[in-house]
């Protein structure tokens, strides 16, 4: 089921419909808003249109990032329970 919900960005309003429950919509719109408003305050004369461009790339990089590490971590946890398997099977191989 869609929920409705009305959030702020750029003192605009804007109706989101989403999945996700309301809670998690607001912090989205408000991590939207706030990376709007950081480029704002260093972009000056800057159309809307071109500070959300640059906010959208912001936010996918901070996502790919993100992204990488998780992957990182999911390859080194399997590097490790490999290694430790290979441990417990020497062990026990040599009981």
């Amino acid at each position: 089921m869609k929920n409705t919900v009305t959030v702020k960005v750029l003192d605009r309003d804007y109706i989101i419909r989403s999945e996700d429950g309301e809670e998690q919509v607001r912090k989205v719109a408000d991590m939207v808003n706030d990376r709007f408003l950081r480029i704002k305050e260093h972009a000056e004369g800057m159309t809307e249109r071109k500070i959300a461009i640059l906010a959208a790339f912001d936010i996918a990089g901070d996502y790919l990032n993100l992204a990488k590490e998780h992957d990182d971590l999911r390859a080194e946890i399997r590097a490790r329970l490999k290694a430790l398997n290979d441990q417990i099977d020497s062990t026990v191989g040599s009981v």
